[in-house]
């Protein structure tokens, strides 16, 4: 299983869940829009810290942003 790209896989499903842009949660997070969407692409291996700072933007759990989804 490739962590960076189930992360990614992740961030993006619940990003659009949320009806968020990649523009928006990087206003939101703090984070710039080319590193969400290298995030998202399986390009970036984000620390824990990074990890957390994202799901307290998307308002979901740490957890959520490592949970299988059944595509790996």
């Amino acid at each position: 299983m490739d962590m960076r790209r189930l992360v990614g896989r992740n961030v993006r499903r619940i990003r659009k869940d949320k009806g968020l842009t990649q523009e928006t949660l990087a206003e939101v997070s703090g984070f710039s829009q080319q590193y969400l969407s290298d995030l998202e692409r399986g390009r970036r291996n984000p620390s824990i810290v990074t990890l957390y700072e994202l799901s307290q933007a998307l308002g979901v759990s740490h957890v959520d942003l490592v949970q299988p989804d059944g595509e790996s």
